[in-house]
């Protein structure tokens, strides 16, 4: 897509997108750094990835073995 505009046309969109990010509000990261690790500890007793999935409840454990005749 972005092969098939012109110099003028990117830069047109690169603008836009610019003039959309200038509106984001900004914080500290000294307040958002915070409250992003407060978050992620209180939800570390919940992540599967944390303390793993109970073997009954795993979708993608394997259902039998091989068996050969």
């Amino acid at each position: 897509m972005a092969q098939d505009m012109t110099e003028k046309e990117l830069r047109k969109m690169e603008l836009d997108q610019l003039k959309k990010e200038v509106k984001n509000e900004r914080q500290m990261i000294s307040k958002t750094g915070k409250e992003l690790v407060e978050y992620i500890e209180s939800m570390a007793a919940e992540d599967p990835l944390l303390k793993g999935i109970p073997e009954d409840k795993n979708p993608f454990k394997e259902k039998g073995g091989c068996i050969i005749n």
